[in-house]
């Protein structure tokens, strides 16, 4: 029968040392259970840890951008600056831009766009762009004012009511 660990590591004893040892000494030569234990939890517990901390700093960013808000990249760019500066004001201001809504007025201003170009006559889209850099002659100092581009008016119907 082969002998027991502890009757082998207990042969070479100190002669100060107690008769009775822990369970997880080991004998030399042999592998140390109990530390190859300990190193693969230590790194579990920590690549854990880090998955868990990423996650939560980017809450802001997911929540913001599962329910399509106009603010996604403000709360992105928050974050980012939360993670690299330490600064945790950052997060909780993305936190709290990601959980309220704020009005789209650029849906707003397209419309109000679209009405002043159909007054216009224009179609959509169409707008001229004019040329506002001064031109100046070259026997003179001072720019020469300039004749705007106008859109020519439609003819108005007669048959209001």
């Amino acid at each position: 029968m082969a002998e027991p660990l502890h009757a082998a590591a207990t042969e070479h004893l100190n002669p100060a040392a107690t008769a009775h040892l822990p369970r997880f000494v080991t004998a030399p030569g042999e592998t140390d259970v109990l530390m190859v234990v300990t190193a693969i939890f230590l790194v579990v517990a920590v690549l854990s840890f880090g998955v868990f901390f990423f996650r939560l700093h980017t809450l802001p960013e997911r929540m913001a951008h599962k329910t399509h808000k106009v603010q996604f990249e403000i709360v992105a760019v928050l974050g980012l600056i939360a993670l690299f500066t330490h600064m945790h004001i950052f997060w909780i201001i993305g936190l709290l831009l990601a959980l309220i809504e704020v009005p789209d007025f650029g849906g707003m201003l397209g419309r109000i766009t679209g009405s002043v170009e159909k007054m216009a006559g224009v179609k959509e889209g169409e707008m001229k762009e004019i040329d506002e850099t001064p031109r100046i002659p070259p026997d003179r100092t001072t720019p020469v004012p300039r004749k705007l581009e106008t859109v020519d008016k439609k003819k108005k119907e007669l048959g209001h009511a």
